[in-house]
């Protein structure tokens, strides 16, 4: 093995390790709910139905419910303790892109026909929102000790992604130049809250499950709002310029939607005659075609908006790397989230 796939191994028996412990606990959460319910959340969640329940399939990595195992047992619990959180995330997680899919338009996710696609957009809202109320359940059976700063926690996560979300959606029906155009600063926000807030959420809520002290669960949060913003600036970086083999969708896909992502705000927010000529494009209305596309996205790497999309990952990388630093946690499973950090960033999917 090189040293250059030895992270990206340890990182991958890492997130092994913590699937294999919490997906019989998952499973038995996603058979609590209507048969049908059931069914579309076993979709979204890549698995399939055979003779004995649900099999996992193509499901995601499984990066939150890792990462709420981890920060357990970094604060010195067994990751047994941090079950409920990890199921509670990885439902949050899985109900969030059935809605985030249904708005977006978007017809695939994990390979396959999207939730809305296959089932209806009214279906999947449905499965969206048992999958979030299940969420909340399971967290209530919790230990009674930890169950109301556990809750409280994930409260707080839902009502910024639901923040984050908005000023999304609202950048949409902002232009892309003058006093309305979105900034880069606001679009950090929009990221911090939206993807940051369920991380934010993994780290903190294996702490809060754990009995940690409040000042550890604050510093594990921000690591992982850190990490959402890192790895926000990654989708977006796969969203213009990621395989469709292993993103499952078009090349250049949030391009022809004429999404505002980093790599795009950061290219315009440059005074480059790429940016001019971006400008130009990005007005013209509609959708861009293949053409259109391939163009735009040539003019923000020359504008240094690749360029800087992966410093911007990069940055909030190093400030997580710098939170778990502050704090005094148990050093093997401090330095399996440390293994984690880079994979999340330096990834096809």
């Amino acid at each position: 093995m090189t040293p250059a796939t030895a992270p990206q191994a340890a990182a991958s028996q890492t997130l092994a390790r913590c699937r294999e412990l919490v997906q019989p606990a998952l499973v038995e959460a996603v058979e609590r709910l209507h048969p049908w319910l059931a069914e579309m959340a076993a979709h979204a969640l890549g698995w399939t139905r055979s003779e004995d329940g649900f099999r996992p399939g193509s499901q995601g990595k499984g990066v939150r419910q890792a990462l709420a195992v981890l920060c357990a047992e970094a604060v010195g619990a067994p990751a047994e303790c941090a079950l409920a959180g990890a199921v509670t995330v990885e439902l949050v997680h899985t109900f969030s892109l059935v809605h985030d899919d249904i708005m977006d338009g978007d017809e695939t996710r994990r390979q396959r026909e999207s939730t809305w696609k296959a089932y209806g957009p009214g279906p999947a809202i449905l499965a969206g929102d048992a999958m979030c109320a299940l969420a909340a359940q399971i967290l209530c059976d919790a230990p009674a000790a930890q169950v109301g700063a556990a809750v409280r926690h994930l409260a707080d996560a839902l009502h910024d992604m639901a923040r984050g979300q908005a000023d999304d959606l609202s950048f949409e029906f902002r232009s892309w130049a003058g006093p309305d155009a979105v900034r880069v600063h606001e679009y950090r926000s929009m990221a911090e809250h939206k993807t940051g807030a369920l991380l934010g959420c993994a780290t903190g809520l294996g702490a809060v499950l754990a009995g940690a002290p409040a000042a550890t669960v604050a510093g594990l949060t921000r690591a992982g709002r850190h990490l959402g913003v890192a790895f926000q600036a990654v989708d977006d970086l796969l969203g213009i310029w990621g395989d469709p083999q292993d993103t499952g969708k078009p090349v250049y896909s949030d391009l022809r939607r004429l999404k505002k992502t980093y790599p795009v705000l950061a290219a315009l927010a440059t005074d480059t005659g790429a940016a001019g000529q971006l400008i130009g494009i990005l007005e013209s209305g509609g959708t861009l075609d293949d053409a259109g596309a391939r163009q735009a996205a040539d003019l923000i790497e020359e504008a240094g908006g690749r360029h800087a999309t992966r410093s911007e990952a990069q940055q909030h990388l190093n400030r997580a790397h710098d939170c778990l630093t502050a704090l005094d946690l148990e050093p093997t499973a401090c330095d399996e989230i440390r293994t984690l950090l880079p994979f999340l960033i330096h990834r096809s999917a």
